[in-house]
């Protein structure tokens, strides 16, 4: 099994994800936030997962492809269709599953802000937006409900753990 996230998860695509997460501005744009994901992901994919796959393993990623469709395709002006067309061009790949954990936003953002990472700036962008982009993830569980494994967040870590490995 290789254990990998996104943003980042080879060293070209950290650097990106330290450009677009760790910082508290709004240094650029949606559109060109957009194509920093995609330039990471396409080096992750290339570096990382394709190889694994390539290999045999099993890949376990901390977001992929829906977080873009999610954070930047519906949350940040629609550009949903964008983010897809963007998707089929340079990765061309979706997940085996997708484990989802639904949470009220609230509840996530409070967990997301105690973690104190460094890695917090969409947790600035407000309540509205934590609504906006459940509700996008919730959509993509709806249409694609093969892929997507929705697991409920409500609870101590070993039980939404339990439910995750049930699921899986």
């Amino acid at each position: 099994v290789v254990r990998t996230r996104e943003p980042g998860g080879s060293k070209g695509a950290e650097v990106i994800r330290n450009l677009v997460v760790a910082t508290d501005a709004e240094p650029w744009s949606a559109m060109t936030e957009t194509l920093l994901m995609y330039a990471a992901r396409r080096d992750h994919v290339e570096r990382v997962i394709g190889p694994a796959l390539a290999r045999g393993a099993w890949v376990l990623c901390d977001r992929f492809a829906d977080s873009t469709r999610a954070y930047q395709g519906s949350t940040r002006g629609e550009r949903r269709k964008l983010v897809d067309d963007l998707h089929n061009l340079m990765i061309g790949v979706e997940p085996d599953m997708t484990v989802l954990v639904d949470i009220d936003p609230n509840t996530g953002h409070s967990r997301a802000t105690e973690r104190n990472t460094g890695d917090d700036r969409f947790e600035g962008f407000g309540s509205d937006f934590q609504v906006t982009m459940r509700q996008a993830f919730l959509d993509m569980a709806d249409a694609s409900p093969n892929r997507f494994q929705v697991i409920d967040g409500d609870g101590t870590i070993d039980e939404v753990s339990d439910r995750i490995y049930a699921a899986v």
